[in-house]
């Protein structure tokens, strides 16, 4: 029988997300995938797999779900209320789910989206080279009651280890460089920009988010007669009225409202996991800055498995301790390169 994860019940926009969909600006087709990409990296990471399998992008909300056979998943992202057979289970970790178990994933407790990835990943069927769902452009769709996600093949048996996350789920610093319009505004407008606190609005989505600042809006000198211009995630659209918009996994390809600069890669997590009424603060860097930020995040992603620690469990919690050989203080026991005591 093929590996599956049986979906009981789906909070509402959970959706199958990978790294997207490059390649295809030219066809109307912005890149899509995770809004937050280091939650991939990160679920990767605890699973010791390629952080382009698929997991499941729970936005606000997660669900119920159910393996046909024992299978490994790992917790990241926002953290959410989580437990396996009414046990609670640590998020930023992973967890050995038995067959027949039911997972329960509750509401963020901070953030706005959480992931559940599995062991051999997601493998439901490609299309256009990805297995992401991109709602926007209607190129898949959300998970609903009663699927059956196929899960690829995992080789490997390691759970129960835990990462410390990087901390982006309440707001903070955000760091831009600048974009092809970012001199349409006048230089005391880009430095009222950089000194504004803004607050994320109730209104986003994985297109983009909606940041308002204290005080008044940006105006461009340009007016609105940009041309409508090739755009990509982490451009910070000036819209009519002066309020901007941080553009996400899913934004649009092309359009004509100015850009006051775009979010480094780096940084855009921070922005997709604000939760509504988190504060975000922006600041320019030059380009050469923003090369050496891009590179020591590229660094941190692949060193995360280093930063690997063991999830130390209350033996009463485990269910087949009985199983386990100790000798002495050490755990000999079959998860013994888990540091599952």
């Amino acid at each position: 029988m093929t590996r599956a994860l049986i979906v009981h019940r789906a909070g509402p926009g959970v959706s199958v997300q990978d790294k997207g969909r490059p390649g295809y600006l030219a066809f109307g087709l912005s890149r899509g995938g995770a809004a937050d990409r280091l939650a991939l990296a990160e679920g990767a990471a605890l699973l010791g797999q390629s952080d382009t399998l698929a997991a499941l992008e729970l936005p606000g909300m997660g669900g119920e779900f159910e393996a046909t056979e024992d299978m490994r998943i790992a917790l990241t992202g926002a953290p959410m209320r989580a437990s396996i057979e009414g046990e609670r289970v640590v998020w930023n970790a992973s967890h050995m789910l038995p067959r027949g178990a039911r997972l329960s994933i509750g509401a963020v407790e901070a953030g706005a989206y959480g992931y559940l990835h599995l062991g051999g990943g997601i493998a439901t069927p490609e299309r256009l080279g990805a297995r992401s769902a991109h709602l926007a452009a209607g190129l898949g769709g959300v998970v609903s009651d009663g699927d059956r996600l196929a899960v690829g093949p995992d080789q490997k048996s390691e759970t129960n280890l835990k990462l410390s996350p990087d901390n982006r789920f309440s707001g903070g610093a955000v760091r831009i460089v600048p974009s092809l319009q970012t001199e349409f505004f006048a230089p005391d407008e880009r430095a009222r920009f950089e000194a504004t606190r803004f607050r994320r609005d109730t209104r986003g989505n994985r297109m983009g988010v909606r940041i308002l600042p204290e005080g008044d809006g940006f105006h461009s000198e340009a007016g609105l007669s940009v041309l409508s211009e090739v755009i990509v995630p982490g451009d910070i659209q000036i819209t009519g009225d002066g309020t901007p918009f941080v553009l996400l996994s899913e934004s649009q390809t092309t359009g004509g409202y100015p850009r006051i600069g775009s979010v480094l890669p780096a940084d855009l997590p921070r922005v997709a996991q604000a939760a509504a009424g988190a504060e975000l603060r922006f600041a320019f860097v030059t380009l050469e800055e923003a090369v050496e930020i891009e590179r020591r995040a590229a660094t941190a992603r692949q060193g995360l498995r280093k930063s690997l620690v063991p999830l130390i469990r209350d033996p009463a919690s485990i269910r087949d301790l009985l199983s386990y050989q100790l000798i002495g203080g050490v755990t000999a026991g079959n998860d013994l390169d888990s540091g599952e005591i």
